[in-house]
């Protein structure tokens, strides 16, 4: 299904929020967003909605619509939610899975541990989540998925660049993948949870290692 206006101006601006060009509180005004995509004022007002169910825009009183904030509150919530909504997800797919959902999976996995820049990883990480879930059958529940991923990523994006973290391989998800081979669920799907738990801790912890990294087999990483 072909992109609308709003969604491809909604798509552009929250890959511009995801990847921090866009801070945090800066303004998101729908003239100047309808005059830089050449649309009227319906699709632009539109984008900012998609972006505000995105959870990557916030509307406030007598300011309008801001880019929102990225605070612990704010990723402790993400964290959470996607955790318990991803669990979900993977838990329905799993007894679905098939030889092409796995070769979906490894091809992610390559993609990442392949990956010489953050962007490609990220890419890479967003593409293996979403192959591990597809098979739910649930399009709500992707959708909201895909959203929360899109915040995931936001987060990653920042403590990239607090950080200096560089690409690695991901011994977490060869973790779940290996569960998930074995038909071991349950384990599969507890170290999912932990590993997107992951994020927050690693996020709080100074020098934190890259969130990707398969060098620390205790740890779930970040995700």
């Amino acid at each position: 299904m072909a992109e609308t206006v709003a969604e491809r101006i909604a798509h552009v601006i929250g890959e511009r929020i995801v990847s921090g060009e866009l801070l945090p509180g800066t303004p998101l005004r729908q003239d100047r967003i309808a005059e830089e995509f050449e649309a009227s004022h319906v699709p632009a007002r539109e984008a900012l909605q998609l972006l505000r169910a995105q959870g990557l825009a916030t509307s406030e009183p007598r300011r309008g619509m801001r880019v929102a904030p990225l605070d612990p509150a704010s990723i402790r919530e993400i964290v959470e939610i996607r955790a318990a909504l991803e669990t979900l997800a993977f838990r329905l797919a799993a007894a679905r899975m098939n030889a092409a959902n796995f070769e979906k999976i490894e091809q992610a996995l390559a993609e990442g541990e392949q990956a010489k820049t953050m962007a490609e990883w990220e890419k890479a990480n967003r593409a293996f989540h979403r192959a591990l879930v597809a098979p739910c059958k649930m399009p709500r529940l992707l959708s909201m998925l895909d959203d929360l991923q899109l915040a995931n990523s936001r987060i990653i994006f920042s403590a990239a660049r607090s950080t200096d973290l560089q690409p690695d391989s991901s011994y977490a998800h060869r973790q779940i993948v290996g569960a998930l081979r074995r038909r071991d669920i349950h384990r599969a799907v507890n170290l999912l949870g932990a590993h997107i738990r992951g994020l927050e801790r690693n996020v709080d912890e100074p020098g934190a290692r890259s969130p990707h990294s398969g060098a620390s087999k205790t740890e779930p990483g970040f995700e």
